[in-house]
């Protein structure tokens, strides 16, 4: 993607951005240039969107084949009672436009999973966050970043706990496969299991916050470790993912 360089009134816009060392006017012109990709646009999809969108990152596409329902307003807050019945994809675009009219946001309303052709979906993309809430999802979409070579940065979030881990998706690299040496996959919703509405703000912020940095340039804290967050107890731990040489998709 190649947009226009940053305008005056673009640089006051992120100055906040651009005071940062690590960012400075060359971070910001590269999260201007990005292209990111939001599979989901719940709980999770909701913050991220926000936050890149504030932030300056020149285009999104959001990918959701759900509508709104009532359930959705205690933590979806992008979403209003008057969006009940839209599709998300549609009300997260017009809020998201709403907040900075000057980014691109593409919307595709569909479900991805392994079926999913992702040849054109991933043209020009510079990073994937996945904000999805089912497991079919997850795998599919680490398969398909794992083979474009887009890195990837996955989140989940249930009852009052989450999960935050990043991929750079090189030849040497781990992927969310390899996980699953370490801890039994979450196969349960929050429509069966209940969550708490800010801890999805908490962990997609999160995801927001290492996409960005990914974006400009910057090393993620999280690329070769998992993030567990207990909102309960608020004890946040760093675990160490080392790439498993049985994994069915970075390992063969």
């Amino acid at each position: 993607m190649q947009k226009t360089p940053l305008t005056y009134q673009q640089q006051l816009r992120y100055s906040r951005h651009i005071m940062l060392p690590q960012l400075d006017i060359d971070g910001q012109e590269q999260l201007w240039q990005s292209h990111a990709l939001i599979i989901g646009v719940g709980g999770l999809g909701c913050a991220v969107g926000q936050y890149l969108a504030a932030s300056g990152v020149g285009m999104l596409t959001l990918v959701d084949n759900d509508e709104i329902d009532v359930t959705n307003l205690q933590r979806q807050i992008l979403y209003k009672e008057s969006d009940i019945g839209s599709s998300k994809c549609s009300a997260a675009k017009k809020q998201l436009n709403a907040l900075n009219s000057e980014i691109d946001i593409n919307t595709i309303e569909a479900f991805f999973d392994a079926s999913t052709s992702t040849e054109q979906l991933f043209n020009n993309i510079d990073i994937v966050i996945d904000c999805s809430d089912n497991l079919a999802t997850r795998n599919a979409l680490n398969s398909a970043c794992f083979k474009a070579k887009v890195p990837l940065v996955s989140g989940s979030a249930i009852r009052m706990e989450g999960q935050v881990a990043c991929f750079t998706m090189d030849e040497n690299s781990h992927c969310y496969g390899c996980l699953s040496q370490f801890f039994s996959e979450q196969t349960q919703s929050c429509s069966e299991s209940g969550v708490l509405s800010p801890i999805v703000g908490l962990i997609g912020s999160i995801q927001a916050t290492e996409a960005l940095k990914m974006l400009a340039g910057l090393p993620s804290g999280l690329s070769e470790h998992l993030l567990l967050v207990d909102g309960l107890s608020m004890e946040f731990n760093r675990f160490k993912i080392a790439k498993n040489s049985q994994c069915t998709v970075c390992s063969i």
